[in-house]
């Protein structure tokens, strides 16, 4: 079987019983819902704990569950530039804004990048009048770009320079 085989399985069965991903999320608990909803679709990987307690719930074979353990090909299966609409608004927001974030990011911390990997995101609802809005938070560690063979006492990564 293959992850994207495995993912339609997981699909299915969540239809069939007419499960909710909180409902899921919260059977199987022990990360954020994003990322294991991410590992569901097949972008993320489940630690051993969790993929048993999402193969109890999904009755999966040892061979489905050790998949869910598995580290994924991320962003398989993804077009790009992202076709569905909701996730080409948040490539959108990138294209746009990217410059922008880039600019303020490193006048802020320096000569660096916003960690992908240790990171942190949370999605809510925010209530408004004019129609509810969706609030999305992200948090990830700044990592500054070492710089290699720095001698004369050049500090060797790029941090913000007072």
């Amino acid at each position: 079987m293959i992850r994207a085989d495995l993912t339609e399985k997981l699909l299915d069965i969540k239809r069939e019983n007419g499960w909710t991903w909180k409902f899921i999320t919260d059977q199987i608990g022990g990360l954020s819902p994003i990322l294991i909803v991410g590992a569901l679709l097949g972008q993320m990987k489940l630690v051993k704990p969790l993929a048993a307690k999402a193969g109890e719930l999904f009755g999966l074979s040892p061979a489905e569950i050790a998949l869910l353990n598995e580290v994924p090909n991320r962003g398989e299966g993804i077009d790009m530039p992202p076709t569905d609409p909701l996730i080409y608004r948040f490539y959108e927001l990138v294209m746009i804004n990217g410059p922008a974030w880039k600019a303020l990011i490193e006048e802020e911390f320096g000569d660096g990048i916003m960690s992908a990997i240790n990171f942190d995101m949370e999605i809510s609802r925010e209530p408004n009048p004019d129609g509810d809005r969706v609030r999305v938070t992200m948090s990830g560690k700044f990592l500054p770009y070492k710089y290699y063979g720095n001698d004369q006492g050049i500090l060797p990564f790029g941090v913000k320079e007072d």
